[in-house]
């Protein structure tokens, strides 16, 4: 069976000659552009953090990453890049193979708790830190700190350097902080594991309201550029 072009395609020969070409030149591109540039347009929010981040000891579907891209549904792509046990030093060498996959417009550093559970330098932290939120901004993306306490294992001092990290990042980068991501959690033992340094799955919901009121502020302003940007 003879399969005819579609009736805009009939006419003069050499107008029906070049639109069967301009016919045939758009079926190829629509199988050459991978699908997610066609269907997927959606802002990415990409996550580095340890484990914490990563859902430690419960189901990974539980774990409050994952209730964040539910929140978020069709809103954005929400890209887990979390690994327990983490270090900023690990992450800010995994870092910029990660921006250039997936090119996110957000980026949320959840960092620097092994640091202090390890007694590693607070000013090394800090520069790990302040690279991962260089090398993020400089692709465009908007960063948001995700800050943690420790115990007073290596002393107040120690503790505190530890704590000044993350405010003195987030003023000197201009970036939004949550200062302490287990606030009403890590000291109630009910939403505490064992370990108790490890949130249970019932917390896992206060961990995103922690976290929820500045990452709608920081979701709002960028929607807000990107309208500006199209004016």
């Amino acid at each position: 069976m003879v399969r005819e072009f579609p009736v805009f395609l009939r006419g003069p020969l050499d107008s029906q000659r070049a639109a069967a070409r301009l016919w045939l030149a758009c079926l190829v591109w629509l199988c050459v552009v991978p699908a997610p540039l066609l269907a997927d347009a959606r802002p990415t929010l990409l996550v580095m953090g340890d484990s914490l981040s990563a859902a430690y000891g419960i189901e990974r579907d539980r774990g409050w990453v994952q209730l964040l891209a539910e929140r978020l549904g069709d809103e954005a792509q929400v890209i887990n890049a979390s690994i327990s046990g983490e270090t900023t030093s690990g992450g800010v060498s995994r870092l910029p193979d990660l921006l250039r996959q997936h090119e996110p417009e957000l980026v949320l550093l959840e960092l620097g708790g092994n640091d202090g559970l390890r007694g590693l330098p607070p000013r090394q932290m800090q520069a790990n830190l302040a690279e991962m939120i260089k090398a993020s901004q400089a692709t465009g993306a908007a960063v948001m700190l995700l800050g943690i306490d420790i115990p007073p294992n290596y002393g107040n001092a120690y503790r505190e350097a530890f704590r000044n990290v993350y405010t003195e990042l987030a003023d000197r980068y201009d970036v939004p902080l949550v200062p302490f991501l287990l606030e009403d959690i890590a000291l109630d033992q009910s939403l505490m594991q064992g370990d108790g340094i490890h949130p249970t799955a019932d917390a896992q919901p206060r961990i995103l309201d922690n976290i929820w009121p500045e990452l709608e502020a920081l979701l709002e302003s960028r929607a807000d550029l990107s309208l500006s940007d199209q004016d």
